[in-house]
């Protein structure tokens, strides 16, 4: 389970994805993105960020993506994504800035909590997606002055892998 969110790290630290009006400029893009993971624990009944190295079932992480402008002009238009690396589970209300939007495959993004509906017993109903399934986030950034940053932050749960015919329970989300 360790080497496997290990590698889901590391890919979620290649899968920052900026979008805006930087993307659109000539020559070097100005736009640095930087993706921090840190396992939150308990030191002296305090909570503390140390390193995401390793990570176990139930340990939660605070990813922390901050994206820079190095140029000279505003990038305007940013839309700032974190990813959510598969075996984990993201953590109610810990988006910040709290209005994110959430996606399941990194390309549809809609309000959390995100809802889909199902047919039960031939009646179309609506349910909230688990927290489990959501695969991003994704911030309106709006404008990024000149030498400015901005941090967007995310917890989740690093939850068990499951293998096929294991029961949804185990780990499970909300």
């Amino acid at each position: 389970m360790v080497k496997t969110w290990v590698r889901a790290l590391a890919c979620a630290a290649t899968c920052l994805m900026p979008l805006g009006d930087a993307l659109a400029q000539k020559g070097p893009d100005p736009l640095e993105s930087r993706l921090a993971a840190r396992k939150v624990v308990m030191v002296d009944g305090r909570e503390s960020l140390v390193d995401a190295g390793s990570a176990k079932p139930g340990d939660v992480i605070e990813y922390t993506a901050t994206y820079r402008n190095a140029g000279k002009e505003p990038i305007t238009g940013l839309q700032a994504t974190l990813p959510i690396p598969a075996q984990t589970e993201l953590l109610p209300g810990t988006a910040k800035p709290a209005q994110a939007m959430a996606s399941l495959d990194t390309r549809t993004f809609a309000a959390m909590p995100l809802k889909r509906v199902i047919e039960r017993g031939g009646v179309k109903i609506e349910e909230p997606v688990p927290y489990r399934e959501y695969r991003a986030l994704r911030w309106s950034a709006g404008v990024l002055g000149s030498g400015k940053s901005a941090d967007f932050v995310a917890r989740v749960r690093v939850i068990e892998d499951r293998t096929p015919g294991e029961t949804a329970g185990k780990g499970g989300g909300k």
